[in-house]
């Protein structure tokens, strides 16, 4: 019992103040005894939130610093994120009018909104294939035929079948 109440009352006497954000939340550390680890914890300024911990003062406590962040260093990452934050509008306004012109350049060029050119996308392929004929129809549209109706098919590396007939671990690779 005598153990429980010297540490209870080690607490807070041994305890040292680091310092304060600008939440009001209080940090301090102190060092165990029997540990060779610093204890490091926040005390919130009312209600426990702990998303109101500014992310200098979170990597502090998980040990990921190993010293506190001082004021000015707190003041300059909040003038650098308000910096970031006014870019990141100014390229998003920028980005929208950019937009906002193209999309009225186009209207006013085309008049019509046009579909994708096929016969262009289509003359990118082998025009035939070693026993395929391609013939383009009075209409347009492209049609293949085989000319050779009995050739046999590659064998395929590939298992066939419905499934019916499939036996777990009949079918190995061919070789």
């Amino acid at each position: 019992m005598s153990k429980l109440f010297a540490r209870i009352a080690g607490f807070f006497s041994n305890r040292t103040f680091i310092g304060v954000d600008k939440a009001g939340n209080r940090y301090f550390t102190r060092k165990e005894e029997i540990d060779v680890k610093e204890k490091r914890w926040v005390e919130f300024k009312g209600e426990e939130d702990p998303t109101s911990i500014p992310v200098e003062w979170i990597c502090w406590l998980n040990g990921q610093r190993k010293i506190a962040p001082t004021p000015e260093e707190i003041m300059e990452l909040e003038a650098r994120r308000e910096r970031v934050r006014l870019n990141v509008a100014l390229l998003k306004k920028e980005e929208e009018e950019r937009k906002a012109r193209e999309g009225s350049k186009k209207a006013v060029n085309s008049g019509k909104v046009g579909g994708p050119d096929l016969k262009s996308f289509i003359r990118q392929f082998p025009s035939a294939s070693e026993g395929d004929r391609v013939e383009q129809t009075s209409d347009g549209r492209i049609k293949e035929t085989q000319e050779e109706k009995g050739k046999p098919l590659p064998e395929s590396s590939e298992p066939t079948g419905s499934g019916a007939s499939y036996k777990p671990g009949t079918w190995q690779p061919p070789t």
